[in-house]
């Protein structure tokens, strides 16, 4: 199974890691410690050492609540870490929904765009179709980023999201977009209650009759903290690393995390049993 982007075909015989660059000031977890172009730049390169295979740039938060920013804010947010970014030899892939600025930074050189809209503004969908390599993340989200949490779904979520995936593929393949291009994410936090994220975790075979791999983002969610009675972030790295080797015994290939050190250890012993 391969991942087919702008640069790399990557492999995913083996599960990949994507690390979390936040160019925010107001991400839930790391907001403002890496929004400086320089700091984001050694951040990035950081994760590469930690043993990242991917990196996931966003000058956005999507957290619960969170406002939407002006696309010349994000452009100026992005751009410059793209730049030099795409320099380090991984994938570089844009958490993403404007089409501005998925062309802007395909035309700088980045590799995937991983939009929480699953292409579903105007334009963004003909943004990606019209480069002729780039990797995609369709990802399920329920409602928007201001009212998701406010009003999440009810009742069974896997066949919505799975209805809704199928759907996005369609539209992928009418405008001619390619198989290996596309990777699936059931968007954990987004819209769900803690029962239905883990509903989707646990029934996460289902997901993956759809046929195409699957991304995971668990990393440092409030459903980790509802569980654990961890309510500050950045006191989930265990319960993250957790999720994240669960995921991948139940098949996905990748995981989005925030702590790559520590989850490329523990997918390390897990690829030790063979």
């Amino acid at each position: 199974m391969h991942w087919q982007t702008s640069r790399f075909d990557i492999d995913l015989t083996q599960p990949k890691v994507m690390g979390i660059v936040n160019v925010t000031p107001d991400s839930f977890s790391d907001g403002g410690h890496f929004a400086a172009t320089s700091a984001a730049l050694a951040h990035c390169e950081q994760l590469i050492k930690d043993g990242a295979h991917i990196l996931d740039i966003g000058g956005e938060s999507t957290r619960p609540g969170s406002p939407a920013v002006p696309l010349d804010e994000e452009l100026a947010r992005v751009l410059p870490v793209v730049r030099e970014a795409v320099k380090l030899g991984v994938p570089v892939s844009v958490d993403t929904y404007k089409p501005d600025v998925m062309r802007a930074v395909l035309d700088e050189g980045a590799d995937i765009v991983n939009d929480i809209w699953a292409l579903r503004q105007r334009g963004a969908l003909q943004a990606v179709a019209s480069h002729p390599c780039c990797g995609v993340c369709l990802m399920h989200m329920h409602r928007d980023p201001q009212t998701m949490q406010t009003a999440p779904m009810d009742g069974d979520v896997l066949p919505q999201v799975i209805h809704f995936l199928e759907q996005r593929i369609d539209a992928m393949h009418a405008v001619g977009v390619a198989r290996a291009r596309i990777v699936l994410d059931p968007g954990i936090g987004f819209g769900k209650t803690v029962a239905q994220n883990f509903s989707l975790l646990a029934r996460q075979a289902e997901l993956l009759a759809l046929g195409f791999p699957l991304l995971a983002g668990w990393s440092r969610k409030s459903s980790l903290g509802s569980v654990t009675g961890r309510e500050v972030p950045a006191e989930r790295v265990s319960a993250s690393v957790a999720a994240a080797l669960l995921v991948v015994e139940r098949g996905a290939r990748v995981v989005r995390v925030h702590d790559v050190r520590e989850t490329v250890d523990a997918l390390t012993v897990l690829a030790a049993l063979g």
